[in-house]
C-alpha cells in the first residue's frame, strides 16, 4: 500500500457517519458510503454509520426508503467524519430545527465536517460555514451565496477545502470528495483500487461549468441591451465587435458595456464567448463534424481557440467534451477512458 498510512487510532475505528434525513438525495448517501465501505477490501478502516435524527429509516427523495444503523445517541463522542448529505429543496433542510442542531452538536465532536451537495445549506445554517469558501451543486451556488452571504461560494470546483471543512458540489461529487478522503486518510493507492473497482474517476476532470445546463442571464430590461443578446444568438459564429454590437443596440460602445456589466454581469464580448461556447457545446454533443469545423461554425474561427476557451471555461478539451457528453454508449467512450 503506497503513501503515508495515518495511524489506525486516529483514522481507524472513529466512526465516519453520514446524517441521513426524509427528503434526502439517495446517491448523496449511498455514494460517499459505497466508497468507504469499498475502501475496506483494500486495507482502510472505517467505521461507517448512518444515523438519523430520529433514529428511524428515511424516505429519500428518489421515494426508496433506506434503514440507518441508529440513532446519534449511539455514536461514540469523537467522530473521525461528519458528512452531511442534501436535499435539493434545501429550504425545507433547513427549517428542520431538530436536523440543523444535530449537525451542530456532532460538528464540534469531529475530526472533519464534509457535505455533498445541498449538504452545504444545513451546514451554512449551522453557522459552520462564517468566513469560510464553500461548493455545492452548480444550480445552487447562487442561492447558497444569497441565502448565506457570510460563506464565500465558488461555483466551479467540483469540492472545496477551508481548514477540517469540505463541501463538494452536485450528487456524483460526493464520490469525488469521498476518494480524495480515503486519499487522504490511506494513501492514493487505496483510493485508486476503490476508484478502478467503483469505475470511477481518481480524479475528475475539469470542474462543474461542462456540467451546467445552457443557462442565460434572466430577460434584460433596456432594449439595447435585448437586441444585442437576441442578434448575437441568432449567429454567434459573426464578427462581432463591440462596436458592432452597440450600432445594434443603438447606443455607443460605453454605454452598451455599462449596460451590460449591470443587467447582464459581464462584458459584451464575454457575452458572445459565453454563446459561441454553448453553440461548440451543442455543435460536440449533437454532429459529426470535427473539432476544426465546429470552431468554424461555432466563431471561434480555429481548434486552437476554441480549445483554449474550452480549457479556461469548462476545464477540458474540446475533444474530452465530445467524448464524455456526446453519447452514454460505452464504445464511444474508450479514449475519455483511456
Amino acid at each position: 500500500m503506497g503513501g503515508i498510512v495515518p495511524p489506525a487510532s486516529r483514522r481507524g475505528r472513529r466512526p465516519l457517519v453520514v446524517v441521513a434525513f426524509d427528503g434526502v438525495q439517495l446517491l448523496d448517501v449511498t455514494g460517499p458510503v459505497e466508497v468507504f465501505t469499498t475502501a475496506g477490501r483494500y486495507g482502510a478502516d472505517y467505521d461507517v454509520r448512518v444515523v438519523s435524527p430520529s433514529g428511524a429509516g428515511v424516505l429519500t427523495s428518489s421515494g426508496l426508503e433506506i434503514g440507518v444503523h441508529g440513532p446519534p445517541s449511539g455514536l461514540p463522542h469523537r467522530i473521525g467524519t461528519l458528512l452531511v448529505p442534501g436535499r435539493s429543496d434545501w429550504r425545507s433542510a433547513v427549517a428542520d430545527t431538530d436536523l440543523v442542531e444535530l449537525v451542530a452538536r456532532l460538528a464540534l465532536r469531529a475530526e472533519r465536517v464534509a457535505s455533498v451537495c445541498a449538504g452545504a445549506f444545513v451546514l451554512a445554517e449551522a453557522g459552520l460555514l462564517d468566513g469560510r469558501r464553500a461548493a455545492t451543486h452548480w444550480e445552487l451556488a447562487r442561492q447558497l451565496a444569497a441565502a448565506y452571504p457570510q460563506v464565500r461560494v465558488e461555483a466551479d470546483p467540483v469540492f472545496v477545502r477551508d481548514g477540517h471543512l469540505i463541501t463538494s458540489a452536485g450528487v456524483t461529487a460526493g464520490i469525488d470528495l469521498s476518494l480524495a478522503l480515503v486519499e487522504e486518510d490511506w494513501g492514493a493507492d487505496v483510493a485508486r483500487s476503490v476508484a478502478r473497482q467503483l469505475v470511477v474517476f481518481m480524479a475528475r476532470p475539469g470542474g462543474q461549468a461542462q456540467f451546467s445546463a445552457r443557462l442565460t442571464p434572466g430577460r434584460p430590461r433596456h432594449a439595447a441591451v435585448r437586441r444585442v443578446m437576441d442578434h448575437v444568438t441568432a449567429d454567434p459564429a459573426a464578427g462581432h465587435t463591440l462596436g458592432s454590437l452597440a450600432d445594434t443596440g443603438g447606443v455607443s460602445t460605453r454605454h452598451l458595456e455599462r449596460l451590460f456589466r449591470g443587467e447582464v454581469g459581464m462584458t459584451p464580448g464575454q457575452y458572445v464567448e459565453s454563446v459561441r461556447v454553448e453553440a461548440a457545446q451543442w455543435l460536440l454533443e449533437a454532429g459529426a463534424s470535427t473539432v476544426e469545423e465546429v470552431a468554424q461554425q461555432a466563431g471561434f474561427g480555429s481548434s486552437e481557440s476554441l480549445r483554449r476557451v474550452f480549457q479556461h471555461t469548462l476545464g477540458v478539451s474540446p475533444t474530452l467534451y465530445r467524448a464524455r457528453f456526446r453519447s452514454t454508449d460505452g464504445s464511444r467512450h474508450i479514449a475519455a477512458g483511456t
